[in-house]
């Protein structure tokens, strides 16, 4: 009898899933090391390693279906897997069997069927043999009326998905918008449908950026002015001495030759004075 406990231990061995983990153990009679071994063979041991690496490459498509549509995003480590054909048909496989399915969340996702397996374990199976490890990272499935039509576009083969509703029926509008949608990556349909917390975030934010620029500009021209002032008192200090200098030494001038050349006229006249009574 395989116990919880039995497949709780070969997890911890090979970080295989829980469902694997029990098939091995019944096709091996409850044999650890045998169990083990067997995940081995079929790769499950090697992919579920695979599983703590980043996969930060890969695909996003689209699938429409009448009024109901899927965009979903499978990601792989490179961009040479992301090419690779069996990659590929495993998004489009992926897209088209939650666009069938239409689950709630991820979790549910994961437990669709795909040819009798399910998405788990089939991302399990396809990082085994293809090499690196696979996630499903996110889905979205869009519903519209029957006066509305859906525009999707792909950038770069894949790497930039995306998916509008839009009212009427001009096909060639709705994929001009996914397309802009694609150029642009807006956030938001319009001002109503952003949140409350984000709004007061982009305040604070330019909030900080004015507060700073006007402390910036202050220091600026606080500075500015201190420099200015001291040229231009340096300036006025030295223009007003050289004035005062200029104008000390003409006055001292003119007191000094008014003085001497009275001295000079008072003793000229004196000696004229005494000549003149001696003759």
């Amino acid at each position: 009898m395989i116990t919880a406990n039995m497949v709780k231990e070969l997890r911890e061995l090979t970080n295989a899933g829980m469902l694997d983990c029990k098939k091995a153990l019944t096709e091996t009679n409850g044999n650890m090391e045998e169990a083990v071994n067997w995940l081995r063979e079929k790769g499950i041991s090697k992919a579920a390693k695979k599983q703590s690496r980043i996969a930060a490459e890969g695909l996003a498509t689209t699938k429409v279906s009448g009024n109901k549509a899927v965009i979903v995003e499978v990601n792989s480590e490179t961009d040479f897997v992301a090419k690779n054909p069996e990659f590929v048909s495993l998004v489009d496989e992926i897209a088209d069997s939650v666009l069938v399915n239409n689950p709630n969340n991820m979790e549910e996702a994961m437990k669709v069927e795909i040819n009798g397996s399910t998405i788990e374990d089939l991302i399990v199976a396809k990082t085994a043999t293809i090499g690196e490890k696979l996630s499903f990272r996110r889905f979205e499935v869009v519903e519209k009326e029957d006066n509305q039509i859906f525009g999707t576009y792909s950038h770069m083969g894949g790497k930039i998905v995306t998916l509008a509703v839009l009212e009427g029926e001009d096909a060639e509008v709705a994929k001009d918008v996914a397309m802009q949608i694609a150029a642009m990556r807006p956030l938001y349909l319009d001002r109503d449908s952003v949140p409350e917390d984000r709004i007061e975030k982009e305040r604070e934010i330019i909030k900080e950026n004015i507060e700073e620029n006007i402390k910036e500009n202050i220091e600026e021209k606080t500075e500015e002015n201190i420099k200015e002032n001291i040229e231009e008192n340096i300036e006025e200090n030295i223009k007003e001495n050289i004035e005062e200098n200029i104008e000390e030494n003409i006055k001292e001038n003119i007191e000094e030759n008014i003085e001497e050349n009275i001295k000079e006229n008072i003793k000229e006249n004196i000696e004229e004075n005494i000549k003149e009574n001696i003759k």
